[in-house]
């Protein structure tokens, strides 16, 4: 296969909500899926997953593109918001809907905590319409594990593998396993590197691709950073904006983080020329697998 072909072939992405500004914790996994990218002379999609408005902070995802220029982590093609896409997001639930495959449901997360965290398909066979309700897939394809390039195989608990889980929310937003199905095969992107917090809902995203006759993607899930707490660095957690400063101390510790080889005398290169090794050493096998 010669590296053209190769090129034509993968196709990889970052997708930052703007619920706050990119922190370290996301320049990793950007930088992570960067190099995955690169390495593989792919391309790499810059996506802002703004399907959330009640979580999204005022011009955050305008400071998150611009932080990710200063950093020199450039993407290829225009950048793509879920916001202008709803039209998708309901033809799709149409799709489901008259396939048979969803319910409405109206039932409370409190008596979902109640039965233990997992929903029992009360509202299945209830019949129900109305605008006050949820939209769940009726779980025909449950996925019980897959197999991760970083994390190895990985299961989850029967009960999460077979639940008939929202699609739609009952606030009128859409949720988030739905769009991230239909705009990752929308872009035809081949592989997912994004962080460990998001392993579990892999399986019901991988359960709509089947619902949908979805050719699924590659996943590797990159280790969380952590704070003192142990906690993930987060922007509910209040992490710290990533500085706008002299970009190349960060992304050496990052690419530390990540595991990657010491890059001799980076002090003496330009940020480009930094990345640009980095691309030649980046070694996915190396990153450690455990949150740190």
């Amino acid at each position: 296969m010669t590296q053209s072909e190769y090129s034509s072939l993968y196709i990889g992405r970052f997708a930052p909500s703007p619920s706050g500004d990119l922190h370290f914790g996301s320049l990793v996994t950007a930088l992570g899926s960067y190099l995955q990218a690169r390495a593989h002379h792919g391309k790499w999609l810059m996506r802002i997953d703004d399907i959330d408005p009640p979580r999204e902070v005022p011009g955050a995802a305008s400071r998150i593109l611009k932080a990710l220029e200063h950093y020199e982590l450039h993407w290829d093609d225009e950048v793509f918001y879920q916001s202008r896409r709803h039209e998708a997001y309901r033809a799709i639930l149409e799709q489901l809907k008259q396939q048979g495959k969803s319910y409405c449901c109206t039932c409370t997360r409190q008596r979902i905590q109640q039965l233990g965290g997992f929903y029992d398909g009360h509202c299945q066979h209830l019949s129900l319409t109305g605008y006050d309700a949820a939209i769940r897939l009726k779980q025909w394809h449950p996925v019980y594990g897959f197999y991760d390039k970083l994390q190895g195989y990985v299961t989850v608990p029967s009960e999460m593998a077979e639940e008939d889980f929202i699609i739609h929310r009952k606030d009128g937003l859409f949720a988030y396993n739905l769009v991230v199905v239909i705009d990752d095969n929308y872009q035809g992107v081949t592989e997912i590197v994004r962080g460990a917090d998001l392993i579990e809902p892999t399986v019901r995203q991988l359960s709509l691709y089947q619902h949908l006759n979805f050719t699924a993607p590659d996943y590797v899930h990159l280790p969380l950073v952590l704070n003192k707490e142990g906690k993930k660095l987060s922007k509910q957690n209040h992490a710290q904006p990533i500085p706008l400063d002299d970009p190349r101390p960060l992304l050496i510790d990052a690419l530390s983080f990540l595991n990657q080889p010491t890059i001799a005398g980076w002090q003496d290169l330009t940020t480009d020329q930094l990345l640009k090794q980095a691309i030649v050493g980046w070694n996915i096998n190396a990153v450690p697998s455990k949150n740190r």
